[in-house]
């Protein structure tokens, strides 16, 4: 497998990122995960501006994007998968040992792995933590991902794939690494963006494809929606059958089952919407 690494492509077992990289030793940097078909990246155009915003907010400098364009051409080229996950990491790079940054420029990582398509349907669990909607780090994707490791560490000890918080006042917000969506009466609601949600890449186009409303929702609309689904990179829109000990029959129900074919014929009609 080969991986980008500052300027070129390098063998994983070779490659190496300084151990003073601030990425590692702070969680200073920001990531984006791309889904790739058949050696093409999927909405990468997307990613790149959410990458570059993340950037923005963190205070990095913002990364060439033709750069990071050709490195993902180079790694997608030198690793053939039929469906791959595609990481690309950008850090403060080499500095101190303390939250100062140093003056040695970023880093930037692209790595791919393959993967499978997930299951139509599976099971999640509500989390007692809260996001920060008003957080410095709100509606950046950070490499701060401690929070998320620990919630979806819990999530699989309870047979789930995914944990699901609520914000310091008490309202839905997103996944660990997804959004969520619910259907009542008919209708497909999901958090707003100030619930400090992450705006996902495709949670955006689930929205504008199929119309669903952004509105402010309570934690207890998981035990009353008709219907739940998730969204993100790969899973693309994927329906709910449990969430906590509540049990959704017939996950995917109607309105999520044609979420996921309206999703799937958008995105097979254009790779980089």
């Amino acid at each position: 497998m080969k991986i980008w690494l500052d300027g070129g492509l390098q063998d994983t077992e070779s490659a190496r990122v300084s151990v003073f990289d601030h990425g590692l030793t702070v969680g200073d940097g920001i990531f984006e995960t791309v889904k790739t078909v058949n050696g093409r990246p999927f909405a990468l155009t997307r990613h790149l501006d959410r990458l570059a915003r993340s950037a923005r907010g963190l205070g990095l400098p913002e990364p060439d994007a033709d750069e990071v364009r050709h490195a993902c051409a180079a790694v997608l080229e030198a690793n053939p998968v039929p469906l791959g996950r595609l990481r690309v990491t950008y850090t403060g790079g080499h500095g101190p040992l303390g939250s100062d940054r140093g003056d040695h420029g970023p880093t930037l990582v692209v790595a791919l792995d393959g993967t499978t398509r997930r299951p139509d349907s599976t099971a999640v669990i509500t989390v007692p933590w809260t996001r920060n909607e008003r957080g410095a780090l709100t509606g950046l994707k950070t490499t701060s991902y401690a929070e998320n490791v620990v919630a979806l560490a819990r999530a699989r000890e309870q047979g789930a794939s995914e944990a699901l918080f609520g914000n310091t006042v008490g309202r839905l917000c997103e996944g660990t690494g997804s959004n969520v969506f619910v259907v009542l009466d008919g209708e497909i609601h999901t958090p707003p963006v100030a619930s400090g949600c992450l705006a996902g890449i495709t949670r955006a186009l689930a929205v504008e494809w199929t119309g669903a409303a952004e509105t402010d929702l309570p934690m207890d609309v998981l035990q009353r929606a008709d219907e739940i689904f998730l969204t993100s990179t790969l899973r693309d829109v994927q329906a709910v059958h449990r969430v906590d000990d509540r049990e959704l029959p017939g996950a995917p129900g109607p309105v999520t089952a044609k979420a996921m074919r309206i999703f799937d014929e958008h995105a097979t009609a254009d790779l980089d919407p």
